[in-house]
């Protein structure tokens, strides 16, 4: 599936061209048919001769709406340029290419509208050689020129010969398996929920699937999928498709979201990329300037890091790390816009060179410059182990999959990255790895690291009296399969970076500190414990008395033990009575509910809940009104 987009000056026929190609209007907005003219994307399908559908996104030539027309682009195929006839070269005529240079767009043909409107020949030339010169040195310079007239239909059928010509020499789109679909439309349909729209890149997603909105991480599952308001199972990369969504709604996703599946990709609000600045900008690009970057459909403020220099000049390149307050979502490869501001002016572009560089480097380091170069230029290495990186967590043997070297290439480069430490294997030995070994790239690791400390001492904060986050919660908010999450725990332990203590992750700085009021309480709750050992408060009570970070620290510390979710023993009392459960049992084979309640002058309340209780850490089992000794029972007594 391949999908084409309409470029140039406001006014210039874009949307007529379109419509009068595909019998669809582009501006579905009520304000854009009103004022003909575009304001936001417009969509419409074409079946080329060969029987190939291709789509067509209709981008707003005005430049109040250059962004708009930014969010459009960056999945394009090819190009129809437009120019009126009437008119020639515009502002925005000029503007719109340079945007499709720096995008890299490979192919397009060039459409000069309105000729119903020209009847003057040396005024259609001059337009003609004027194009010519303006598309010089462009992907467009020799791009074929048509004249077209959407009111009579001259030159629609040329129109789409050379559209199926050049789509036809162009590379089909990758699927690497990692679907990704920069959201460009948002919006609800009655009975269906949320949906939202974009061109599919790298993968393909299927209904049914559990997927991922970053950067807010907000998770929902693919209800239905259409292409060309066609009903599809899967959608195929290229293919402009429109996405249901079960379990979110439109508040929850914006344009420039990305939709894809779980742990594919990731955020980051530092992003090392290659500059090309534009020859006709106004001034230079300096260090720490503040700038608006178009990355797919998404948009954002970002600051620059300028390495090896203090200052970017017109036509000049340069090596890049930016940072947004927001999280970024790009891959390698991808391609972006610079511009300013205010006022608004398109300063440039390039490529994405690491989407998750995880640290800030020193701006005037040959290792660093050398590393960015190493990344622009693209060897076997690089390009393996940033495969890796956008995998995140893997096995060696699906890495192989997405490897285009040969398998003993391959296991050459996985060797050395390994030996050098840029991979890490989890679970085993560095220097022994087989095609089911987990891996990850030493810089993903640092990430995965950073978050979990994050999330640890934000937990910490919150919760200043207890001994850390519970375990299972944590690889929840990491949202990581419990494989890999315990490999990586098993790491962080090992390495001092967390402690994992009754089943709860602390920071290796976290201490518990008492206030004298703290302690003045936690003591006043250990007293009632010890005077009513056997008839103690209720977990409501001990909550009122003491407050949740009070009596929760007891639990963590084991000085406190929960039975059900409303009884709770001190430690004494509770080893007291299974030690007495176990050796009644061992002599007299049953007990009942009344025999316990007997030997402890308690309640039935109490009695009937603590032998439950015993039943499901499998100490004894239920038989009639009786409890029996259970063959395998598990004898630490602090564990519910």
């Amino acid at each position: 599936m391949r999908v084409i987009g309409t470029a140039g000056h406001v006014d210039h026929g874009k949307s007529a061209l379109v419509s009068a190609l595909t019998g669809i209007n582009p501006d579905r907005l009520k304000e854009e048919q009103i004022r003909e003219m575009t304001i936001d994307l417009g969509f419409a399908w074409l079946t080329l001769p060969n029987g190939e559908e291709v789509g067509i996104i209709d981008v707003p030539g005005h430049r109040d709406f250059i962004e708009n027309m930014l969010a459009g682009v960056g999945g394009i195929d090819a190009v129809i340029f437009v120019v009126a006839a009437d008119e020639g070269v515009m502002p925005q005529t000029k503007e719109h290419l340079a945007i499709l240079n720096l995008l890299q767009v490979k192919s397009g043909i060039i459409a000069l509208t309105k000729k119903d409107l020209v009847t003057d020949k040396e005024w259609m030339s001059l337009v003609e050689e004027d194009v010519r010169s303006v598309v010089s040195g462009t992907f467009l310079e020799n791009a074929p020129m048509i004249n077209v007239s959407s009111k009579n239909g001259e030159g629609l059928k040329e129109v789409v010969t050379h559209l199926q010509e050049i789509l036809s020499e162009s590379t089909p789109r990758q699927d690497i398996g990692k679907p990704r679909l920069p959201i460009d439309r948002v919006f609800s349909i009655a009975g269906f929920g949320t949906v939202v729209t974009g061109t599919l890149l790298d993968g393909k997603l299927e209904i049914g699937k559990e997927i991922v909105i970053l950067p807010c991480g907000k998770m929902g599952r693919i209800r239905g999928m259409q292409t060309h308001k066609r009903k599809e199972e899967s959608a195929l990369p290229g293919s402009r498709v429109a996405v249901n969504i079960n379990g979110l709604e439109t508040s929850d996703i914006k344009r420039g979201d990305v939709l894809c599946y779980p742990l594919h990709y990731r955020g980051s609000q530092r992003v090392d990329v290659y500059f090309k600045m534009l020859s006709d900008s106004s001034r230079e690009l300096k260090h720490d300037d503040e700038v608006k970057i178009f990355i797919g459909a998404s948009e954002a403020l970002v600051r620059v890091r300028l390495i090896g220099k203090e200052s970017v000049k017109p036509g000049e390149e340069a090596w890049l790390q930016i940072e947004a307050e927001q999280n970024l979502v790009c891959s390698r490869r991808d391609h972006y816009i610079f511009r300013r501001p205010s006022p608004g002016e398109t300063i440039g572009g390039g490529i994405i060179l690491n989407p998750n560089p995880g640290r800030r480097y020193k701006r005037f380091s040959d290792s660093v410059i050398l590393q960015y170069e190493t990344l622009y230029k693209g060897t076997p290495a690089e390009i393996f182990y940033q495969a890796l990186q956008e995998m995140g967590i893997t096995t060696v043997e699906a890495l192989f999959k997405t490897s285009t070297l040969s398998k003993r290439d391959t296991n050459e480069l996985m060797n050395n990255l390994v030996e050098s430490r840029l991979v890490i294997i989890l679970g085993g030995q560095n220097d022994r790895w087989n095609e089911k070994t987990v891996l990850v790239a030493a810089n993903t690791l640092l990430c995965i690291t950073e978050d979990a400390k994050e999330i640890t001492s934000t937990y910490h904060a919150m919760h200043p009296l207890r001994i850390g986050i519970p375990k299972e919660e944590l690889k929840s908010r990491l949202n990581l399969p419990v494989k890999y999450f315990n490999f990586l725990l098993d790491n962080w332990i090992n390495d001092g970076i967390l402690i994992e203590e009754n089943g709860r992750i602390r920071t290796t700085e976290h201490k518990i500190s008492l206030s004298s009021k703290e302690i003045e309480l936690m003591n006043r709750l250990l007293d009632i414990f010890q005077k009513y050992p056997y008839k103690p408060p209720s977990v409501k009570e001990c909550l009122n008395e003491a407050g949740d970070e009070i009596f929760y620290m007891l639990v963590d510390q084991e000085k406190l033990v929960l039975v059900s979710e409303d009884l709770v023993f001190n430690h004494g009392a509770y080893q007291t009575m299974v030690l007495y459960v176990k050796e009644f049992l061992s002599e007299h084979e049953t007990i009942t509910v009344a025999q316990f309640r007997d030997a402890f002058d308690t309640s039935r309340k109490y009695a009937l809940a603590f032998l439950e209780h015993l039943d499901e850490r499998k100490l004894t089992i239920r038989q009639g009104d009786a409890r029996i000794l259970f063959g395998n029972y598990r004898t630490h007594p602090n564990k519910g």
